[in-house]
């Protein structure tokens, strides 16, 4: 984990058509904010989405969050002009939808250097598409500039003919291919969103599932499931403390053959484990001042 690790527990959808919304997104303890032109703005409303999107993120108002803008996917007749403004205004990333081959992530990256993007500016990929899914891997991969994955389940769901349940069962491949191909290049991944705001258990246990799959994150679409979101992929108070006492254990017993912790044996496998942790938990209390 590097030293500039930033957490990503709780990634909100801001629509930036909505002036509310955006102010709102201000005072919210979300990891990241994304500021979206794509689905959540109607057709005659994206320009002026696109122009509230930039001030935003120029603004300075938003703290140590994480600002992100979501352009309209390759092709679309507002792809262009997205990329053009995103650029220009430099946020953390810009994410990109339904991006389907190693191709699209070169392009993508060509007209970010095009139109002038900070070094500091990534891109992130929102992997969506059954093309998508089993192209993982090649765009992970394509360029030192993509740093992320955004899930979109929805998009999965409906390519696939499948329906959104509990335990996700019909995707569970998609999100598996994912996760091993964001592993395997070492860029970040966030889960999709969960759609029934008004139902917080079903909320919470899909980010559970999250967590212990592997996600970094959430992607969010209410305000009010970022405090959930931040604790579940938040390493609990019992998971800090074990993960201290684990690495005192390995380190006191360094040279005397077999050491456990706990009654379980401790490799150094276990080890790294306890250092992300320790790491996490740092970031997170860091990030809250």
């Amino acid at each position: 984990m590097s030293d500039d690790f930033k957490p990503l527990r709780s990634v909100l959808y801001m629509p930036s058509s909505n002036e509310r919304a955006l102010e709102k997104a201000k005072t919210l303890p979300a990891d990241a904010i994304i500021f979206d032109l794509e689905d959540a703005v109607a057709p005659d409303a994206k320009p002026a989405a696109r122009e509230a999107a930039a001030a935003a993120v120029g603004s300075g108002a938003y703290g140590r969050r994480q600002l992100v803008i979501r352009v309209n996917g390759i092709g679309t007749e507002w792809h262009d002009a997205d990329i053009a403004a995103a650029a220009a205004a430099g946020p953390d990333v810009v994410l990109v939808p339904k991006v389907n081959s190693a191709e699209e992530v070169h392009r993508l990256v060509a007209s970010l250097e095009a139109a002038g993007a900070p070094e500091r500016t990534t891109l992130w990929a929102m992997v969506e598409t059954p093309i998508g899914m089993l192209n993982a891997l090649s765009i992970a991969q394509a360029s030192d500039r993509l740093t992320g994955f955004v899930m979109g389940t929805n998009d999965l769901v409906k390519e696939l003919y499948a329906e959104h349940v509990p335990g996700r069962a019909p995707v569970i491949t998609g999100l598996g291919l994912a996760l091993l191909a964001a592993r395997a290049a070492g860029i970040v991944i966030i889960d999709g969103v969960y759609n029934d705001v008004k139902d917080v258990d079903g909320f919470l246990a899909e980010c559970e599932q999250g967590r212990q799959m592997g996600f970094d994150g959430k992607t969010l679409i209410h305000p009010g499931q970022v405090e959930g979101a931040n604790t579940a992929f938040a390493p609990s108070a019992k998971a800090v403390e074990d993960a201290r006492g684990l690495i005192r254990a390995w380190e006191d017993g360094k040279g005397s053959g077999v050491v456990t912790y706990n009654g379980k044996m401790v490799e150094n496998l276990h080890v790294e484990s306890a250092q992300r942790t320790l790491q996490i938990d740092e970031a997170i209390k860091a990030l809250q001042g």
